[in-house]
Order: structure tokens, then C-alpha cells, then sequence
């Protein structure tokens, strides 16, 4: 790869919309078992609050240099107001919709002993139709600012209507690309790309026994839904790329796998900064492996610098 195209990047304007959540983390150490019942007494020393979904797409790509706003759903809450407070200080433009319907705002929170962790509890629940309505117009209002639409769908209910956005940024002439849910592929009917991982690609088009029927299958998908490239990250096994010239692969990044949350987040982020950046789509996945590779050894959601990348 040549070196990391820094004042491209810069010049990159990127949207992001989707699925926001806050990541809560509370760290501490473990020296007995609860009286109570079985379970570990951890007595927290340290807590700390990561953006994580979409909004850790845009904290990954303001992290490169790249110009990015977020576009998503929040509820009336303090997990909302906390998620204000980072994409503030990540230095990402607010588009955000506060539902008051009354939404809660997605929240996973860790409890990790000595590093490890022993429990997940999540707080969510979905937006409600006017969110929806006010999360199209936001899309409608702000893409004139941007080279590039990033769809980061998680499920939790602000990309219900993705094939509206879809279409709404393919008629502005503003690419595409789709981290998607599901296997109702469906839904992401004509968008740039697609980056399943491989436990979603086989829910999309069942299980594979060859490369080579892995490369219809996909081929096959990428043309049913009117894509240009088709991207599919599958962990050890590297990256596999699929567009009309045929199929390309990089070997996965040789780390210590510490902790794979939000990797997919780190991948999409670096894809987008360097095709806004004017890569071709080969580079582009080299980069995006790369990235990953480095943030898979650092603990929970986390983020790749520019300067990581060019060391």
C-alpha cells in the first residue's frame, strides 16, 4: 500500500446514520464471591462511557481526519445526553433526532473484572414514527454537505425505513455504503456496497463449501441488488471483495485478537474515508484490514488513528 493519503482524507465530508448506542464500561477488580449467590463481587474503580454503533463509525472516521456529521435517533435521557457530550468532544457535527416519543437510547454496559469481561446488561427500545419521519428529513436536509452516506444498521429501529434513505441519497448522486442486519437483504436494494461479516452473508445466501461457490453465491447477491461491490469481512480469514471485474482478497492482519467489539465499526469507517478519499476499492479494502487488524487488539469499542495507520 502507498502511504495513508492524510490530506485526502481531510477533504473527506462523510454522513453517518443509523443505530446510536453508548457503550458503558465499568472496570474493577474481583477477590471473592458473593455471599448472595454464585457470582463474582466486582468493586468498580473506574467507569468510562465509549460511542458505539454508529455513532463509533463517525468517532473511527473523525479519527482519520475525515469531516463527519451524525445522523440518528436518541431518547430523552441521560444515556442520550451523554452520547451529545462525545460526538461533541470527538469533534462530530450533531444531526441527531431526539425522540419524544419516549425512546430510550440504546445502552450496553459492561462490567469487567481484571479485563475481563463478566456481564453484558442492555436498556433499549425503538424509535417511534415521527423520529422516523424527522430522521428522513434530517438525511434530506444535510446530504448536500457530503461526498459520502454511511448506513450503520444494527437493528434497533432507526434504519426501519433504510430503502427511503437509500433512495433518497442515490438521487442526490451521494454514494452509499451499508453495514447491514438480517437476512432481508432486500431492503438494501441499489446502495454502493454492502459489508456483511460472514455469519451474515451465510444468512443471506446460506452456507458456502467452496470458494469458488462462495463467489457465485455472492456475485449472484451482488447483482440482485444493483451493487457495485460486495465486501465481505470474515474475520481470520481476511477480506473478500466482489465487483463486475471479479473477486479480490487480502489476508487478514497478523495481531492478538483482544476484543472484537466495534471492529466492524473500525472497518466500515476506514472504507469510507478512503473511497471519499478517491481510492479504488482494492486499496481501500487493504486499508480497511489493516484497520482492523490494529483495533482488534485494543479492549472494547475503540478507535484506529491516521497515525496508527501509517506506522
Amino acid at each position: 500500500m502507498n502511504s495513508f493519503p492524510l490530506s485526502a482524507a481531510r477533504a473527506a465530508r462523510i454522513l453517518v446514520a443509523g443505530d446510536i448506542m453508548l457503550d458503558r464500561y465499568w472496570f474493577g477488580e474481583v477477590d471473592r464471591i458473593s455471599p448472595e449467590a454464585p457470582v463474582p463481587v466486582v468493586r468498580v474503580a473506574r467507569r468510562e462511557d465509549r460511542l458505539g454503533g454508529a455513532a463509533n463509525v463517525a468517532r473511527n472516521i473523525a479519527a482519520l481526519g475525515s469531516q463527519v456529521g451524525l445522523l440518528g435517533i436518541i431518547g430523552p435521557d441521560e444515556a442520550g445526553a451523554r452520547v451529545k457530550t462525545l460526538i461533541r468532544e470527538a469533534g462530530i457535527r450533531d444531526c441527531l433526532v431526539e425522540d419524544a416519543e419516549g425512546m430510550d437510547t440504546t445502552l450496553k454496559m459492561r462490567v469487567l473484572g481484571r479485563q475481563q469481561q463478566l456481564l453484558r446488561v442492555d436498556f433499549e427500545q425503538g424509535p417511534g414514527a415521527q423520529a422516523l419521519q424527522a430522521l428522513e428529513a434530517g438525511l434530506r436536509a444535510s446530504l448536500a454537505d457530503y461526498d459520502l452516506l454511511v448506513l450503520s444498521d444494527y437493528a434497533k429501529g432507526a434504519l426501519s425505513r433504510v430503502e427511503t434513505l437509500i433512495r433518497v441519497a442515490l438521487d442526490a448522486g451521494v454514494p452509499v455504503l451499508v453495514d447491514p442486519k438480517g437476512h432481508r437483504y432486500q431492503r438494501y436494494q441499489g446502495a454502493t456496497l454492502v459489508t456483511p461479516n460472514r455469519s451474515e452473508m451465510q444468512d443471506a445466501v446460506g452456507r458456502w463449501d467452496s470458494e469458488d461457490d462462495l463467489t457465485r453465491r455472492a456475485q449472484a447477491l451482488r447483482r440482485e441488488l444493483a451493487l457495485e461491490a460486495l465486501l465481505i469481512t470474515r474475520s481470520e480469514q481476511g477480506m473478500t471483495l466482489y465487483t463486475e471485474a471479479g473477486r479480490q482478497h487480502v489476508d487478514a492482519q497478523a495481531h492478538e485478537v483482544f476484543d472484537v467489539s466495534g471492529a466492524g465499526d473500525t472497518v466500515l469507517a476506514t472504507l469510507a474515508v478512503m473511497r471519499a478519499a478517491g481510492l479504488d476499492w482494492f486499496d481501500a479494502m487493504a486499508w480497511s484490514n489493516r484497520a482492523g487488524g490494529i483495533v482488534v487488539g485494543k479492549l472494547g469499542t475503540s478507535i484506529v488513528t491516521a497515525e496508527e495507520l501509517s506506522s
